[in-house]
């Protein structure tokens, strides 16, 4: 087994993590990976519609592997006339995960600017007990405030926002003790995974068992990252996030082999084959089920109709869609997972 660089995964998250790629925001992104892929030497094409396809080499019936790059944000819903911002979510942010976060807000013009998520009111001391007690709502009580002198819904549209304007929230990465806490490790931990194998494997020059492509995808959040599919490929595997609960069996050491999310079961062959190459290389692994509001990209292929066989694997995850947390073994463990199938 060639070892894993943690050094590399870690620095390639956190250059995937200064990207900001909120759904459908992916141009900055998409350059980081196209100049990472170039460093290695690996040749690719861009999609239309946004994202990368990497050749891995091989020969065979070809595997697609995919991780996504895009992340969840918000979107300006519309102007405040006290000079805040009305948001709505871009995929699945809900206020009570973003509450008090940080922001940087994107115009159309290219124009960056920083805020907060804040209630309203947005003081405590300030604020009816009636509405303390209110549950935040994006709709209703949440805003984003600007960091700008602007009391008016004229003074912010003179600094060129606009209703469609992207927000991205601040990762706040940090590494402690080998827990590695930000957000948006679900997918960028795992598409630095992707690109720790790919590394290994151009410098180990360790052959693959059958063409493979590395798919990263930039739409996975809202249910449309992989529904096109290059024409020969005839099975698909996810490296997501493995969220861990009260009933589930994913451990943020270990790496989850999916068994079901919340459509319908992944394939009962090539996650049998999943299972056979963790068990053969000695990889902390478990089998875990993902429902009620859980899929990969893996779903949007099946749906889009083609016929491909569909696996997901990824490191057990804590916190799902707000500041997560994982653990470094936990990528271990998917790197070694993937290099062991990849090769078997």
């Amino acid at each position: 087994m060639i070892p894993f660089d943690e050094a590399y995964c870690l620095e390639s998250f956190r250059r995937l993590l200064a990207a900001d790629s909120t759904t459908g925001q992916y141009e900055e992104v998409q350059a980081v990976v196209c100049e990472m892929l170039d460093e290695l030497g690996v040749s690719y094409t861009t999609l239309r519609k946004g994202g990368v396809i990497a050749s891995l080499g091989g020969e065979g019936e070809a595997l697609a592997v995919t991780a996504h790059l895009d992340d969840i944000g918000l979107m300006v819903r519309h102007l405040n006339a006290d000079g805040t911002l009305n948001v709505c979510p871009v995929g699945g942010l809900y206020p009570f995960y973003c509450m008090a976060e940080n922001v940087r807000v994107h115009t159309r013009e290219g124009k960056v600017y920083t805020g907060t998520v804040c209630r309203t009111p947005n003081s405590i001391h300030v604020t009816e007990e009636e509405l303390r007690a209110t549950a935040p709502d994006f709709r209703s009580n949440v805003c984003v405030v600007l960091d700008e002198d602007v009391k008016s819904a004229a003074d912010v549209r003179a600094l060129g926002v606009e209703t469609g304007d992207m927000i991205a929230l601040e990762p706040r990465c940090t590494v402690s003790n080998g827990y590695i806490k930000s957000r948006f490790v679900d997918d960028k931990a795992c598409a630095a995974v992707l690109l720790a194998v790919i590394r290994a494997l151009r410098e180990s020059g360790k052959a693959l068992k059958r063409k493979v492509y590395a798919y990263f995808a930039v739409y996975e959040e809202i249910g449309h990252g992989t529904t096109w599919l290059p024409e020969d490929v005839k099975d698909i595997l996810a490296v997501d996030i493995a969220p861990t609960g009260p009933e589930q069996n994913s451990d943020e050491h270990k790496v989850s082999i999916f068994a079901k999310d919340s459509r319908f079961p992944y394939h009962w062959g090539m996650t049998n084959e999943l299972r056979e190459a963790a068990i053969a290389a000695g990889v902390g692994y478990v089998m875990d089920i993902f429902t009620p509001h859980y899929g990969t990209d893996c779903d949007g292929s099946i749906l889009a109709g083609h016929d491909v066989r569909h696996a997901a694997i990824g490191p057990g995850t804590a916190n799902s869609h707000g500041y997560e947390r994982t653990h470094l073994d936990g990528l271990r463990n998917t790197y070694a997972l993937l290099l062991a199938y990849l090769t078997r």
